[in-house]
């Protein structure tokens, strides 16, 4: 006799990656229609914002803060450079390092952007106290991954 074996643990609703999945393309949905009008996508979006606060950093650091490898981040930083709104060179001290650098076109769409945040607290999905609960939940997952 062949013992009971239990597949609860497969199924959809009781894997934690599925909700997360569905809830960062739904996130990432909404914030599309918003960043088309800025001719940005998303991942050229937070390239942008942790440029809007460093102003200047090399790939490896640029790559770190964003969790994206340098196969990912190559073509998206061509991408930024081609439409003006970073620059890419070679550092002088270390030939290896490759900085990146928010350009003054690139600094003014920041004021563009900053009605983005605004826009999508007004709409609510969540109240404050789930907003702050969630975010630091978030992090603490993505704390295991460094």
């Amino acid at each position: 006799m062949s013992e009971a074996v239990n597949y609860e643990a497969l199924k959809i609703e009781n894997q934690i990656c599925f909700p997360l999945y569905a809830a960062s393309r739904s996130v990432i949905k909404m914030y599309t229609p918003l960043l088309e009008e800025l001719d940005l996508t998303y991942t050229q979006y937070i390239t942008l914002l942790v440029l809007w606060e460093k102003k200047e950093l090399n790939v490896k650091q640029l790559g770190k803060s964003l969790y994206l490898d340098s196969g990912t981040l190559t073509p998206l930083l061509k991408k930024l450079e081609k439409k003006g709104l970073i620059e890419r060179r070679r550092s002088m001290a270390d030939e290896r390092n490759l900085i990146v650098t928010i350009t003054e076109q690139g600094e003014a769409l920041k004021k563009e952007a900053l009605r983005i945040p605004e826009i999508l607290h007004e709409q609510g999905r969540l109240s404050s106290e789930d907003y702050d609960a969630l975010y630091g939940l978030l992090y603490k997952l993505l704390a295991f991954e460094e």
